[in-house]
């Protein structure tokens, strides 16, 4: 696959100022959990302006040639642990990072894994945002829809449209048949659409639907926060909520 590099500007020492960093208490540790296949979601939590601590959902997916992250720990504190528990339990390294969005909880610490010698991926308009947010870049810009080939596992990105912010990508391992949403899709236990300061709510549900036509039968669907209790109806609940949102919020 052709590529174009981008070299990230951001010092690593900006992804470990303590101003910026995720704290971890010692009831919140890492969390890893086998999905299906080669697919394993590994939790940490962050907390919000006014104190609340929130879990956050990342994967990484173990093929021949290295480990594949697919997103970063929200808490920072934990991307050490996280390097050390893929290469204890699987006997890899982790040879890259897909950023699904923008947002921190997606992107801060992929400075930390480009200076560990990790590629580091995203879109053309996730690196813009990121850019204007001052927020960790990427290394290697991809087109919206791509698929990577890492050792015997397939990695597809796929651009389904704006919904949770302008620049929200999902991930699918053909193999495993597991869909990655990230905070695209919502889990089944929110009340709400969440953090919409950058969502595009009007085009959401448009954008749920072409993930749905897309990859109508995951066997398990991830999304960025939440329980993963009911996966499979992880997406038609994210068109209720979306539904919900428009009743309320008509144009």
């Amino acid at each position: 696959m052709k590529q174009l590099k981008y070299i990230s500007g951001i010092a690593l020492m900006a992804a470990l100022l303590p101003s910026v960093a995720k704290t971890q208490t010692k009831e919140e540790p890492l969390k890893i959990s086998h999905l299906a296949g080669n697919c394993y979601v590994y939790t940490t939590s962050g907390t919000l302006d006014d104190g609340t601590r929130v879990p956050s959902n990342s994967m990484y997916i173990v093929t021949r040639q290295g480990a594949v992250m697919i997103d970063v720990p929200w808490d920072t504190t934990q991307l050490g642990p996280l390097l050390n528990a893929i290469r204890q339990r699987h006997g890899k390294k982790v040879i890259a990072c897909i950023a699904t969005h923008f947002h921190d909880d997606r992107t801060l610490g992929l400075a930390a894994l480009a200076a560990k010698g990790i590629k580091t991926y995203s879109t053309a308009q996730t690196l813009a945002l990121c850019k204007k947010e001052h927020n960790d870049q990427a290394q290697y810009i991809i087109p919206e829809d791509t698929t990577f080939r890492f050792g015997d596992r397939r990695v597809e990105v796929f651009f389904p449209g704006a919904g949770h912010s302008p620049d929200n990508i999902v991930v699918y391992v053909p193999e495993d048949k597991v869909l990655y949403g990230g905070c695209f899709v919502k889990s089944t236990d929110s009340r709400d659409l969440g953090n919409l300061s950058d969502a595009k709510p009007y085009e959401w549900e448009k954008s749920m639907l072409r993930l749905k036509a897309r990859y109508p039968h995951p066997v398990v669907t991830v999304p960025g926060h939440g329980p993963l209790d009911d996966r499979r109806n992880a997406c038609d609940y994210t068109i209720k909520l979306i539904k919900a949102y428009e009743e309320k919020h008509p144009q």
